[in-house]
């Protein structure tokens, strides 16, 4: 079965993004391979925000070879044919997902999602690129919830600092 990963870059304090949303703090590691990410997935989940920070960016799921939903209660599925627009059930649309044919999904961005997702007890792992640099204060990695444990599964220190960790959610 595919399982739902949230891959997220995080600041060593625990910010996924600085108090405005800003991101420049993340480190672009030149010897990590993108490539061999992307084809871990072939679907993507995000909120509003990562979409539309990714649309901003002159990104887009299709450009990455995925195909995408956005959950979002105020987005027209009519105007945004790219992705599946899921406005509730969203537990429900990721059971779904992961009972078709392919390869896992990626949880991307948005701590908000990502929460929710996790008290559905939808999220299967959790991969964290850890920057190094404190943030102070910002988007947190996870707001406030219930308990999860989970299992360490790989750590991994990158020449560029950046300490990659990856769990099993149980």
């Amino acid at each position: 079965m595919k399982r739902l990963r949230y891959s997220v870059a995080m600041s060593l304090d625990g910010f996924i993004a600085g108090p405005k949303g800003e991101y420049d703090w993340i480190v672009m590691d030149p010897d990590f391979d993108w490539k061999a990410l992307y084809g871990q997935f072939d679907t993507l989940v995000m909120g509003r925000g990562t979409y539309d920070t990714m649309r901003e960016r002159g990104m887009s799921p299709k450009g990455m070879g995925m195909k995408a939903l956005v959950v979002s209660t105020t987005l027209r599925p009519e105007a945004h044919p790219e992705v599946t627009i899921v406005g509730r059930n969203v537990a429900e649309a990721i059971a779904e997902l992961k009972t078709g044919p392919g390869k896992d999904i990626w949880l991307m961005g948005g701590g908000v999602l990502f929460r929710s997702l996790l008290d559905a007890g939808s999220v299967d792992a959790i991969e964290l690129a850890v920057v190094p640099v404190l943030l102070g204060s910002g988007v947190p990695l996870v707001p406030e919830g219930r308990r999860c444990k989970l299992k360490l599964t790989e750590s991994k220190a990158r020449p560029s600092g950046i300490a990659m960790l990856k769990y099993d959610v149980h």
